[in-house]
């Protein structure tokens, strides 16, 4: 088979690095609100004469305190399946924080087959917190539908792009567990045919890469 120049819809796929890894994750939700300051008490009062029963001034315990490392939240099979050719540790994006926001990304050509996986954790204040940004990220997109048992709650989309008529079609799935947001991009492309993979793979493989990311995240409690 001859070597054949890569369309520039092959460069287009790959500039997303370097954009995560100057902007961190753009679908954050920006920054946390600063925890309420504690009640002063009088000068005079004694630490002895303290009612027990005064209120707790500890911050509102999450079930996530922590994002987990991103580039072993996947089964290295599942790498294998989902992003042929990919060496399966990935990359991880840098972050400002990496406590609280983590990407990972696997990317490969193999033959004329490319394909594209991110996996991305964001930790938030509380639940409540989550709940909006999963519910701002489901503003900006069009289409999809709930993925049932994934999380709290979850969305899938799938959407298809032309360029340069190179086909290009990308799954997102965002599922909000807690106080803590999973997001999966998943795409491909046939650069000999010039079509994308079907619906049907691009959405089972995000949904599959989502489901092992959450019990990831679920098993990394703490």
């Amino acid at each position: 088979m001859r070597s054949l120049p890569l369309p520039l819809a092959l460069t287009a796929r790959l500039s997303p690095v370097v954009v995560l890894a100057a902007a961190g994750w753009a679908l954050s939700s920006g920054p946390f609100a600063a925890p309420q300051a504690a009640e002063h008490k009088p000068a005079e009062e004694k630490t002895e004469n303290r009612s027990a029963s005064a209120p707790s001034t500890a911050t509102v315990s999450k079930a996530y305190s922590a994002a987990p490392a991103p580039c072993e939240s996947v089964a290295k099979k599942t790498i294998e399946s989902l992003v042929p050719g990919a060496k399966t540790a990935g990359k991880e994006i840098p972050s400002t924080d990496t406590e609280l926001r983590r990407t990972c990304s696997w990317n490969a050509l193999k033959g004329y087959d490319y394909r594209w996986l991110d996996v991305s954790y964001e930790v938030m204040e509380s639940d409540d917190a989550a709940q909006k940004s999963y519910e701002a990220h489901l503003d900006k997109k069009s289409g999809g539908g709930a993925v049932p048992g994934l999380g709290d709650s979850a969305y899938s989309v799938v959407n298809l792009t032309t360029e340069d008529e190179q086909q290009t079609r990308e799954g997102v799935v965002i599922a909000r567990a807690s106080n803590a947001l999973v997001m999966i991009t998943y795409n491909g492309s046939d650069f000999e045919s010039k079509k994308a993979p079907s619906t049907d793979t691009i959405n089972k493989g995000a949904i599959k890469a989502a489901k092992e990311a959450v019990a990831a995240l679920e098993s990394d409690k703490g």
